[in-house]
């Protein structure tokens, strides 16, 4: 029995360091997950160290302090070290932890690259951001960004935090009255803080213009299309896709059902309809009800044949692309895979469009 114990007990402490081990060896995956690469000047004792401080302090780090904070005034001095400049951040209350960003900032390898100047921060942001933020000062501009799929409103939505000195309202005004909606193309901007609405506007539709080469102009003209209504497509393709590689298998069954004079009958059209859901917090509601699908508005392809009478986001290259060179294929119906991957499975008929259902 005694023997039996002992054997027992060295099983037992075997099990509790291999778990051990295997605990320690995974804090490095488990930060680079979370926080990206760690810089290759770290030794192995040091990228642990900051690794298990990191993901202790990972609430702080990617957590705003306020998201509904503007953004403030802050200058890096020459020749300052990081631990000064993080705990001002802190004392400003722009980030929530001190010791945690300095961490992340050795981790990183950010902590030589900072750059001495001007900046305007905002609190609204998660500090791991605001931290690559520091790299380049540049007091005269910022990096204005929009993402394929957002509608005017969201686009609006971002500019109290932006750093541009750009009233939303009198954005989404100027968008509205020159129809923009579906013609700021996707992408990072760098644009100066003082910049006007009417002029950043100009500067996005530039950008637009330019990306829509000849090329693609012919390929929508080939599906029957002129600009408007292949960009009112590709806005409808944009909102469907998950994976971009599917985008031009969606513009297909788009394309085949228009072509069918079948209507397009996408769920996005009708969340384009009933715009903000403010129990969802969202410009997209989801799932829609039966009574959604009902909305009697002309932007509703349920009810409606044909295009919407404008595009319903701002659709990025990717899409408008699918929308000028189609896959060629006999597909009229689509829907969402059941594996949650973001992809759909297609069909050519009704019957195969139900059997394509979740269980």
């Amino acid at each position: 029995m005694k023997r039996l114990f002992v054997i027992v007990l060295l099983l037992l402490l075997c099990g509790a360091a291999f778990f051990s081990v295997w605990g320690v060896n995974g804090i490095p995956a488990r930060a680079e997950a979370a926080f990206g690469a760690a810089s290759p000047n770290l030794n192995p004792a040091q990228r642990l160290l900051l690794s298990w401080r990191l993901l202790r302090a990972k609430e702080s780090l990617t957590s705003a302090v306020n998201l509904f904070a503007q953004p403030v005034a802050f200058r890096i001095e020459l020749g300052e070290s990081p631990v000064s400049v993080a705990q001002r951040l802190e004392d400003g209350g722009i980030i929530s932890d001190a010791a945690a960003f300095r961490d992340f900032l050795v981790y990183a390898g950010l902590d030589t690259r900072l750059q001495a100047g001007d900046y305007h921060l905002s609190p609204a942001q998660p500090p791991l951001m605001l931290a690559y933020a520091l790299l380049d000062a540049a007091p005269g501009q910022v990096n204005f960004a929009i993402l394929a799929g957002w509608r005017l409103e969201q686009i609006a939505e971002t500019l109290p935090t932006s750093g541009l000195e750009i009233d939303p309202a009198d954005f989404l005004s100027a968008a509205r009255a020159r129809n923009l909606e579906g013609y700021l193309l996707p992408g990072v901007y760098p644009i100066p803080r003082e910049i006007t609405a009417p002029a950043l506007l100009d500067m996005l539709t530039g950008a637009f213009e330019a990306a829509i080469s000849e090329e693609m102009r012919a390929g929508f003209a080939a599906q029957g299309l002129s600009l408007d209504e292949a960009v009112a497509l590709a806005s409808i393709v944009q909102r469907e896709i998950s994976v971009s590689d599917e985008a031009p298998l969606v513009a297909s069954v788009f394309v085949n059902r228009l072509a069918a004079g079948m209507r397009l009958e996408s769920d996005t059209t009708v969340q384009y309809a009933l715009g903000y859901n403010a129990a969802q917090d969202t410009w997209w509601t989801n799932p829609l009800s039966v009574a959604d699908l009902e909305t009697d508005s002309a932007y509703n392809t349920y009810l409606y044949p044909g295009l919407p009478p404008g595009p319903i986001c701002n659709p990025g290259l990717d899409s408008l692309r699918a929308v000028a060179f189609p896959a060629q294929t006999t597909y009229y119906y689509f829907r969402a895979a059941c594996d949650g991957s973001g992809r759909h499975n297609f069909a050519e008929t009704y019957a195969e469009h139900v059997q394509n259902a979740c269980p």
